[in-house]
C-alpha cells in the first residue's frame, strides 16, 4: 500500500479519473455520511461535492490530501493537519480516515493509519490527535484499537457537532 498526495491539474482542480474513484469512495461510506451529515443526501454523493469538500479542506493552511492506493487503486482517503488551529495544540491531527467500504474489515484503515504514523514520525512529531463524532461508536472503537486514547470532548470547529478527542503517542517502531 502507498499513500501519495493528491493530484491536482495546473488549474487545481482534482483530475476526473481520479475524481471518479473518489466519488466511488465517499459513496461507498453512506452509513458515515449519514452520521456526519457532511453531504446533505448521504445517497447520492456527487463529483462536484466531492471536489468543492476536499477543495474547503486543501483552502485551509498545513492541510494534506492523501490517497491511499493498493494494486493502482484508490482504497482510501486521509486528510491531515499538520497543525491544529489551536496554538496552544502542538500535535498534527488527522482530520478523515475513509476507507472503500468493499476493504473496510480487512486491515487496510489500520495499514493506512500506520503509514500516516509514520510520516508524522519521520516529520519529528511525537504524538497525533483526532476527534470521532460521539455519534460513531464504530470510529471510536477502531481509533482505540489502534492505541488512541479519549483525553477530551469538544465540539468540532466545521459544524460544531460533539466529539471525542483522542491522542496517541508515536514514540518508538510501529507495532504491526
Amino acid at each position: 500500500m502507498l499513500l501519495e498526495s493528491l493530484p491536482l491539474t495546473a488549474d487545481h482542480d482534482i483530475p476526473a479519473p481520479v475524481l471518479t474513484e473518489l466519488t466511488a469512495l465517499y459513496a461507498s461510506n453512506r452509513e458515515f455520511h449519514a452520521l456526519s451529515g457532511d453531504f446533505p443526501d448521504p445517497d447520492d454523493i456527487r463529483p462536484e461535492q466531492v471536489a468543492a469538500a476536499l477543495a474547503d479542506e486543501l483552502a485551509k493552511p498545513e492541510v494534506e490530501v492523501l490517497l491511499a492506493r493498493s494494486e493502482g487503486r484508490v482504497v482510501g482517503l486521509v486528510i491531515t493537519l499538520a497543525r491544529h488551529p489551536d496554538p496552544d495544540d502542538p500535535d498534527p491531527w488527522i482530520g478523515l480516515l475513509m476507507v472503500d467500504a468493499a476493504a473496510q474489515r480487512k486491515g487496510v484503515g489500520k495499514r493506512v493509519a500506520g503509514l500516516v504514523e509514520e510520516r508524522f514520525r519521520a516529520a519529528g512529531r511525537s504524538a497525533v490527535r483526532l476527534a470521532v463524532l460521539d455519534n460513531n461508536p464504530k470510529a471510536l472503537a477502531f481509533w482505540t484499537a489502534l492505541g488512541f486514547e479519549v483525553i477530551g470532548h469538544r465540539a468540532d470547529l466545521q459544524l460544531g457537532r460533539p466529539c471525542a478527542v483522542l491522542r496517541k503517542e508515536l514514540g518508538g517502531a510501529r507495532q504491526e
